[in-house]
Formats: C-alpha cells, structure tokens, sequence
C-alpha cells in the first residue's frame, strides 16, 4: 500500500493521567474521578494535604508536553515534510482526552495513532484511555480511524533507560558499599480481582522488572517487587506495599535502598509524594537511606521510543512509509469490568 501524499496530517494522541494545576482545582479533579459522586472531607483534605507537599501543583502536562515535542523532533525533524500533527488529552483534567479528540476532527485528522504515558497494559487504566478517545468519537460525531499503542513494557529503550537509572542511583551510595545497595521496583497496585480477569498487568510489570534488573547486572539477592498507591476501596490490593515493604527489608538487614518507580513515566504526585515523601518517611524510621533516581520525564531515550511506536503503527497500517520497527510488545484488548474505580480516591 502506497501512502497517500495528499491526505492531511497523521494525528497522534498522546494521553496521560492529568492533575490539578493549583489546590483550588483539587476538589474538581478529584470529582472528575469519582465520576461526581460527593468526595469526604478526610479525602479532600488527604489529597489537598498531599499536593501542599510537592508545591502545590502537578507537573504532569507540562512534563508530558515536553515529551510530546521530544517524540515530534523525532517524528517531523526540522527541514522535512510534515507527517505528522501531535496532540495531548488527559484522563481526567484538562485538557480532556474527549475535547482534544474533537479538536482533531475539526482539524480534519482522519486517521490517528493513539498512545498513553504508561508502558503497561490493564483494563484499569490504558483500556480506559482509549474509552476516553470513543467517547470522544461518540461525542463529536466523528470519524476519525484510530490505532492504538497498547503496551511498550518490554521496549529495549524503556529498558536501557530505566536500568541506566538503577545503575547511578546504586552509584549515589560509597563505592565500597555499592554490594549491598538493595534495589526495589515498584508501580500502581490495582485490585487483586484484576488477574482473576486475565489482565496482563502484573505479568507485564514483572516482565519489565525482570528486563531492568538483567541490563543493571543486578544479583538475584539485590532487589525486589513492590507496590505503592493502595486505593481505599476495601477490596484486596495488589501487594506489598511500598512503605511496608521497607521496614521489611530493614529487618532482614538492609539499610540502603534504591527505589525506582516502573510503572510511571514522569514525575507527579505518585512519585513526589508517594515516595519522596511518604517512602521516604518509612525509610528514616527504619534506618534505612533511600535514593530515588530521577523519572524518564524527556529522556532522548524514552522520547525516541514514543516515536518509534507511533511511526511503527503508522507504517504498520500503511499510512507511511517506514523502516521503523520499535520494540514493544502489543497487549490484547481487555474487557473493562464494571464499577472499576481509579485508585487513589476511590473511597
């Protein structure tokens, strides 16, 4: 199939969680969530609490919009025909996944590629995502052809990124202690019922942390699996938790820890909070110190990879023409179960 050089411009949405951009917005967001059922006052001053502590503010859009224009430099570098028009939606803060999609169909995309901020693949979370952009569809009464990015989890830049990140937080600690540096991997718990579903999520998540430990040369003795950012449903979770996993670990010995969070791709308030703040906190009343290296944010790394999936499912569908062939691996749809909820507030 010969691509169309008449056509308009390949859109590409790129999607990611959101946040509030100010305490005041708190209370909105926070609704968007809940999908507007009434939040309590101890989640609301939780939550508040929790931003107050990273300043305030979220930083994902424009930590995310730095990685969309890293990923463009790739996909249209200066001095070439444009192939491409890149565009950003949030889950749940502006701007809203549903109104971008709108905004490309009255640009006249016609055909898009579809990706999330997150490597891993579960009906909790990317499945939802791409609900978002058929909501959008729906909402607009367009008809735009949409491929989707699924998962990357296995993706050898991700991988070489995120190992290059263990390697220097294990070189923060003296070179003569280095060996007994423990490394611990952590990402989003869901509820356990999830696998029960057949979600790919955790095998996904163990399959990335197997691949980074590997490419840092860790021993089999020098890290482990954690979870953090329970929800409060009352529900089984996913465990164990991050902030009881390291008096765990101090138990058994280890006072030096690397934590690196797997699941997510740039710093918010899952990362700024959940362990430089609350782990952290875990980490002292043990005795334990705790490095925790930078997030990919724009990593050239990780921005290439984002190009390179878009264009491989450009080219893939025929839409370009492209020796591109990034390595991810393609998680099947999911089914999404009824009355999941998002994590953090679902109390």
């Amino acid at each position: 199939m010969t691509p169309d050089q008449t056509a308009p411009p390949i859109g590409v949405l790129f999607m990611a969680y959101g946040g509030p951009a100010s305490l005041g917005e708190i209370p909105g967001y926070l609704s968007d969530i809940r999908h507007g059922r009434p939040t309590t006052r101890a989640v609301l001053d939780e939550i508040t609490h929790n931003y107050r502590s990273i300043g305030g503010a979220s930083p994902i859009l424009g930590l995310t919009q730095a990685q969309v224009d890293g990923a463009m430099a790739h996909l249209d570098p200066p001095g070439e025909p444009a192939r491409f028009r890149t565009y950003l939606g949030m889950r749940h803060w502006a701007p809203w996944i549903e109104e971008t999609v709108g905004q490309m169909l009255d640009d006249g995309i016609e055909r898009a590629v579809a990706i999330v901020l997150a490597p891993h693949f579960s009906s909790m979370s990317i499945a939802k995502y791409q609900a978002k952009v058929r909501a959008g569809l729906d909402l607009y009464r367009g008809d735009m052809e949409v491929r989707y990015v699924d998962a990357y989890y296995d993706a050898d830049l991700l991988i070489e990124a995120f190992a290059d990140r263990v390697r220097h937080g294990i070189e923060e600690f003296p070179e003569a202690e280095r060996d007994d540096v423990h490394v611990v991997l952590s990402a989003h718990s869901l509820p356990v019922r999830v696998l029960a579903q057949g979600d790919p999520y955790q095998d996904q998540l163990w399959t990335t942390a197997r691949l980074i430990a590997e490419r840092a040369g860790l021993r089999e003795d020098q890290w482990s699996w954690s979870y953090q950012s329970e929800g409060r449903s009352p529900e089984p979770w996913l465990q164990p938790q991050l902030e009881d996993h390291i008096p765990a670990l101090a138990a058994r010995g280890v006072d030096k820890v690397v934590s690196l969070a797997i699941g997510f791709v740039s710093d918010h308030v899952e990362i700024l909070f959940d362990i430089d703040v609350e782990a952290q906190r875990a980490a002292r009343e043990h005795g334990v110190t705790l490095v925790r290296p930078p997030s990919l944010n724009d990593d050239p790394r990780f921005v290439r990879l984002l190009a390179e999936l878009v264009e491989g499912q450009a080219a893939d569908a025929g839409w370009v023409v492209s020796d591109v062939r990034a390595a991810s691996a393609g998680a099947p749809s999911m089914p999404m179960p009824e009355g999941t909820l998002d994590a953090r507030v679902s109390a």
